[in-house]
């Protein structure tokens, strides 16, 4: 059977997870030294790993050479918490924008108390924890802030302001940003420029723009020297294209 994209390149270790430097390092750290935290909150907008980290998280912590922050892939927890693999039943995925009432919490609660079956721990990573209602987040405080020594808790959310105060201060917070579109460090300025533009008009090329100069912008000489621009161009017409085109070296 065919993965889906997502799924087929999802990280498997947290030296897989990219852009996350600030959250992945602490964790990795705390999983060496040993000093874990029962409840996390892992905060940010959609699509910047919150899901991914929080299994990733689960196995480091439920894997038998660990909690390590490079799981061994090899072991029977490991392999049942891999992106084939059939799940873990220590290892408990809810959903809250449909398991978020007190109903739910409370049957939470009771199971709670139960040993894990095969485990070190038994996690539960609760997706989209904003949609929790007040009345199932009071249910869950108690449990939350005092809960059995194997037990673990993970929240991931997109809107952390509307977690319950007195959930969130029981947790670490880690907040995860999105991926910038350019690497650290490259800037237009930075690019190479084959050719120098000899335009009057503004270049919206990279090889053209000029030390210091962003491309769509005319710089300092070009404005000084070049006499008044023509009449502005339809609306419908793009930008003026450049004649200058990138020389191989």
């Amino acid at each position: 059977m065919a993965l889906a994209l997502y799924r087929k390149y999802r990280p498997r270790t947290f030296a897989e997870v990219i852009g996350q430097e600030h959250v992945t390092e602490p964790l990795s750290q705390a999983l060496r030294s040993g000093r874990l935290n029962h409840a996390y909150l892992f905060s940010g907008p959609r699509g910047c790993g919150k899901t991914s980290s929080a299994r990733i998280l689960a196995r480091s912590l439920n894997c038998e050479h660990g909690p390590t922050p490079e799981p061994c892939g090899t072991c029977d927890s490991c392999r049942s918490l891999a992106i084939d693999g059939g799940g873990s039943i220590d290892v408990i995925e809810i959903d809250a924008a449909s398991h978020g009432g007190v109903d739910d919490a409370r049957e939470l609660r009771e199971k709670a108390f139960f040993a894990p079956a095969s485990s070190r721990f038994k996690i539960y990573v609760i997706d989209e924890a904003h949609m929790v209602s007040s009345a199932g987040f009071n249910a869950l405080l108690k449990l939350v802030e005092e809960p059995p020594e194997y037990v673990k808790f993970i929240f991931a959310t997109t809107e952390p302001e509307k977690v319950l105060g007195t959930i969130k201060s029981r947790t670490h917070h880690y907040p995860f940003r999105l991926i910038p579109r350019r690497p650290s460090g490259r800037t237009w300025s930075s690019s190479p420029r084959p050719r120098a533009c000899r335009s009057s008009r503004r270049c919206f090329r990279w090889w053209c723009a000029p030390a210091g100069v962003a491309p769509g912008t005319a710089s300092p000489s070009s404005t000084s020297s070049s006499p008044a621009p023509g009449p502005r161009a339809s609306p419908t017409r793009g930008p003026p294209r450049c004649s200058a085109s990138p020389t191989r070296r």
